[in-house]
């Protein structure tokens, strides 16, 4: 599914430690399934059933679907709080409903809930959970996903959908709506569509602090995504912001290149990493502090029997807490 879905974050999925790999794989498979779930025939329909799966994946009794088994098993060893595939849920939704946006703002919250949550979770795939490594995480995500906006105004039109900040289109005389009926490159949308792409480096930036903040092994994979995200980002720009005639896309080669240069980014002064989140990712670093942290157990000591033996430990700890907040 990932292979066959993202390209860009498949090449970039090869240089992560084998562990982190397969727990982002398995996260993707069903981000994957949910989003072709609203895309496909079902749409607005597919929700409910989808709420039901995550709610069984997030209490351990997943259904019988490899996708909702990997998202339990990536959900659990990770400790993944339910309010960050919640949120993509939600943001899924928003598009099942063909939600317009009509601010930068408006947008952030949308792209918040459809790819900060993904960076956020994926920060928890790598072992990292204080707030300014998943804040720099969000930071990412969303730069990520102005990027595709970008690269996608043509095809997502083509869709009836449009995510372009509509007081930009207004505001430089065009009409969203009529836009819509009958979608056709203008040098308006070429300006909305290298404004957004400005708001993505801007983003990107903030991201590249919290990429110190990762497990060293884990800092090339993701410097990998980043890479190559903004440089789709820069072939859109290239074409004047027309992606409507063509969609961007970066040559194999190139992805090879930034790969090696992943390998040696540069990581700037950790000082950045201290910046607060966006206002529209805050709930999701607070639900991650709010969520306590897994309990990891060596499977060379004690196996089985040893991890037995901490959910046991972990369940009485919990009933005397519930017992002392009773009284």
């Amino acid at each position: 599914m990932l292979r066959d879905g993202s390209k860009s974050f498949h090449a970039a999925s090869r240089i992560l430690p084998r562990a982190a790999a397969r727990s982002a794989v398995a996260l993707y498979a069903f981000c994957r399934a949910a989003d072709d779930a609203i895309d496909g025939a079902g749409g607005a329909a597919a929700l409910p059933e989808l709420r039901a799966r995550l709610r069984r994946a997030g209490e351990g009794r997943p259904y019988p679907r490899p996708a909702d088994r990997a998202l339990a098993w990536v959900m659990a060893r990770h400790g993944i709080p339910p309010a960050l595939p919640e949120a993509l849920l939600e943001g899924f939704a928003w598009d099942a409903a063909g939600r317009r946006y009509a601010t930068l703002a408006d947008l952030r919250h949308y792209a918040a809930r459809v790819a900060g949550s993904v960076g956020a979770m994926m920060a928890l795939v790598m072992g990292a959970r204080a707030p300014e490594a998943v804040a720099r995480a969000c930071d990412l995500g969303i730069a990520m996903q102005f990027c595709n906006i970008a690269r996608d105004v043509g095809e997502d039109a083509r869709a009836g959908r449009l995510y372009l900040p509509c007081d930009w289109l207004r505001a430089d005389g065009i009409d969203p709506e009529a836009w819509l009926a009958r979608p056709h490159f203008h040098p308006a949308i070429g300006a909305a569509v290298q404004r957004l792409l400005t708001e993505a480096e801007a983003l990107y930036a903030r991201a590249d602090a919290g990429i110190a903040l990762l497990p060293a092994a884990c800092r090339p994979g993701v410097a990998a995504a980043r890479l190559i995200y903004a440089e789709i980002g820069r072939e859109v720009a290239r074409l004047g912001g027309d992606s409507l005639a063509r969609r961007a896309v970066v040559p194999p080669r190139r992805k090879l290149v930034l790969l090696a240069r992943s390998l040696a980014y540069a990581i700037p002064a950790a000082a950045a990493a201290t910046l607060p989140p966006l206002a529209e990712a805050r709930f999701l670093v607070q639900a991650v502090t709010a969520a306590p942290a897994p309990i990891r157990v060596d499977a060379r000591r004690g196996g089985e029997f040893g991890a037995r033996a901490v959910r046991v430990f972990d369940l009485f700890l919990r009933l005397q807490q519930a017992e002392q907040g009773g009284r």
